[in-house]
C-alpha cells in the first residue's frame, strides 16, 4: 500500500506541475502576431497601403494595371485573410496556393525585393513596431521560393 500511495502521490505532483509549466509557457507567449498588428482592422489598412503602393511603383505595376476594381478589392481581402491566417487570427485564407496563383508570371528577384519594399513601407505608414514588422516579414518571406520564378 505504502508503495501504491507513493506513486499515486507522484502522479499527482506531476501531473501538477505540468499544469504550472503549461500556464507559464501560455503566459509567456503574450499576444499572436494577429493581435499585435491590430487584428483584422489593422491588418486590412496595411494591405490597403501595400496595394497601393504596389500600384503606385513602376517597377511592378504594369502586372496590376489590368486588374478591375473589383478584382483588386479580391486581392485586397485574399491578401488580409492570407496574413490573419498566417498570423495567428482567426481567418482561413481559401485562396491558390502561392505557386499556383504565380505560375507563369516569371516574377523576378527584383520585382520580390520591389514587393518586399513597398510592404515595409505600407508597415511603417501604419507604424507597426520592428518587431512585429521582422516577425511578419519572417512569416511572409518563405514564400518567396513558390513566387519568384514561376
Amino acid at each position: 500500500m505504502g508503495r501504491t500511495r507513493a506513486i499515486g502521490l507522484g502522479l499527482v505532483l506531476l501531473i501538477g506541475a505540468l499544469n504550472l509549466v503549461a500556464c507559464a509557457t501560455t503566459a509567456d507567449q503574450g499576444p499572436s502576431l494577429y493581435k499585435r498588428l491590430n487584428g483584422r482592422e489593422g491588418i486590412a489598412l496595411v494591405v490597403g497601403d501595400f496595394v497601393a503602393n504596389m500600384a503606385g511603383d513602376a517597377r511592378v505595376n504594369e502586372r496590376f494595371k489590368a486588374m478591375k476594381p473589383a478584382d483588386i478589392e479580391k486581392l485586397k481581402s485574399y491578401l488580409s485573410d492570407q496574413i490573419c491566417d498566417a498570423t495567428g487570427g482567426p481567418c482561413s485564407y481559401v485562396g491558390r496556393d502561392m505557386k499556383t496563383t504565380h505560375k507563369g508570371m516569371q516574377i523576378s528577384d527584383a520585382e520580390w525585393n520591389a514587393t518586399v519594399e513597398n510592404l515595409v513601407k505600407a508597415l511603417d505608414k501604419n507604424k507597426v513596431a520592428a518587431k512585429e514588422k521582422s516577425e511578419l516579414l519572417g512569416v511572409l518571406g518563405p514564400m518567396k521560393a513558390d513566387i519568384v520564378g514561376q
